[in-house]
């Protein structure tokens, strides 16, 4: 029996746009409730949100098969990514690339030899349903989905050399920290972050790759999903949630600190 078909990466040969939630809370609970909302895919984030092993697992469970739940891990650890993928993450998000170089040692991670190097241990864990799956080994590389996220001067300059690597699903397009490396820091919504970001999204989909993006800023969403852009994330747990209270409390007379 193979570990179940990931339907997000077959999705992203499509030309369907999915759209995702990022979560940085770090929380079970809201991984629950937003899984729930009807996104294709929700971003459990071990970059920048408080997210430990343990964590992640726990949000996994939460998650579930009602959405698809993407781990962008911290770097491009192979420990880690290995640890990702043997509690059950099927899709990873691997941040700050820069070279071909580097995407290829990220994909030999997350491969089981001949074709990479990742550790053999998962009649141990999750992903393979606790041995559940006897024949996990054989099948895995196969539903492992892997995207990796370019959001640098430099990795925008190392872009085509990027894309010629085989086994890379999709190319994220991180706006915020290309915006700061270009001198636009807070501001990704500048003239000049944007032309880049377009001109970057419109080359991964000529060289035949999934191209992604996160943006709050819905005209700019409905731009991107209007280009073709295949996963597009469209807001936080932590956005919504704080402009959801912040709205609520304004629509009831002064503020008490007033």
């Amino acid at each position: 029996m193979p570990p179940p078909k990931n339907s997000f990466k077959a999705r992203l040969k499509s030309g369907d746009t999915q759209i995702g939630l990022w979560m940085g809370l770090g929380d079970p609970s809201v991984a629950e409730l937003a899984s729930g909302c009807g996104f294709d895919w929700m971003v459990i984030d071990a970059e920048h949100g408080p997210n430990g092993l343990r964590d992640v697992l726990a949000q996994l469970r939460a998650v579930g098969e009602r959405s698809h739940a993407v781990v962008r891990t911290r770097d491009d650890n192979r420990a880690e990514i290995k640890q990702m993928l043997d509690i059950g993450a099927r899709t990873l998000l691997v941040p700050m690339i820069e070279s071909g170089a580097q995407a290829r040692e990220v994909v030999r991670s997350v491969l089981y030899p001949p074709r990479g190097v990742r550790g053999v241990g998962a009649a141990l864990a999750r992903a393979s349903d606790y041995s559940g799956t006897p024949d996990y080994l054989h099948t895995a590389n196969d539903q492992i989905c892997l995207l990796l996220q370019v959001e640098s001067t430099v990795g925008l300059a190392a872009l085509d050399e990027i894309l010629t690597v085989e086994g890379v699903d999709g190319i994220f397009v991180g706006p915020a920290d290309l915006a700061a490396d270009m001198g636009y820091l807070g501001n990704p919504g500048a003239p000049e972050v944007q032309t880049a970001v377009n001109d970057a999204l419109g080359r991964i989909r000529d060289a035949g790759r999934a191209a992604g993006i996160l943006t709050s800023d819905r005209t700019l969403a409905a731009q991107y999903e209007k280009t073709g852009v295949n996963f597009l994330a469209v807001g936080s747990d932590v956005g919504v949630l704080r402009s959801g209270l912040t709205a609520l409390r304004a629509s009831f007379g002064t503020s008490a600190s007033a």
